[in-house]
């Protein structure tokens, strides 16, 4: 069975890396800037490519950082940094917090809490913004996991922008709260729902720090 990848213990050392799954995008653009800077004394085209691409690449390295983590106590952290888009009762019982995530957000994704991951769908689907209500039909990841509180779902929505979601670990795998469990390239939405009983602390329009803040209240 896979080991986590990553423990909360791991996460309280400071540092910044780069995300997994961006590869890519990144090693492209990086290397474009830096073939037309080597060229740019020599060629007026390469200095004129030299400036957009530098540029387009300190971008691509700001939206790919993975920063480590000291991660919070609680029964349930939010999965994802971005704001609380919406906070809705389920048929079932269940309440779902859908969290948005912009391209300057961090995006990677973590474990809102300890447990077993016991299925990781993909569901192809549309690529309207996640703001839009017709992203319910959007490409995305279905995760459960086997928690304390009973099975967990989570869900990570694919946007506009956003074309392409990575799953870093499969079914079976065993997650410490706030492990790194996937990416959504350039931001989009993340669903969580939460157990009937389990009350809700954030509030719409709240920013919320992937590991860090709290999702539930004691």
């Amino acid at each position: 069975m896979p080991h986590s990848q990553t423990s909360a213990s791991r996460d309280s050392r400071a540092g910044v890396r780069l995300a997994r799954g961006a590869s890519p995008w990144l090693l492209p653009t990086v290397a474009t800037a830096a073939l037309s800077l080597a060229r740019a004394r020599r060629s007026g085209a390469a200095r004129a490519v030299a400036v957009p691409a530098t540029a387009l690449a300190a971008g691509m390295l700001w939206f790919f950082r993975d920063p480590e983590r000291e991660i919070a106590q609680g029964r349930v952290i939010s999965p994802a940094d971005g704001v609380v888009q919406s906070i809705m009762p389920w048929k079932d019982g269940r309440t779902r917090v859908a969290i948005f995530m912009s391209p300057l957000n961090v995006h990677v994704n973590r474990a809102p809490l300890a447990g077993t991951v016991t299925s990781v769908e993909h569901i192809p689907g549309g690529f309207v913004p996640a703001f839009n209500k017709e992203s319910e039909n959007n490409e995305r990841v279905v995760w459960h996991f086997d928690t304390e509180l009973g099975d967990i779902e989570m869900i990570q929505i694919a946007g506009a922008v956003a074309r392409r979601i990575v799953p870093y670990i499969p079914e079976g795998t065993k997650v410490e709260q706030g492990d790194r469990i996937g990416l959504i390239r350039f931001g989009s939405r993340v669903d969580l729902y939460l157990p009937e009983g389990v009350e809700v602390a954030v509030e719409v329009g709240q920013k919320t720090v992937a590991g860090v803040t709290r999702i539930d209240r004691d």
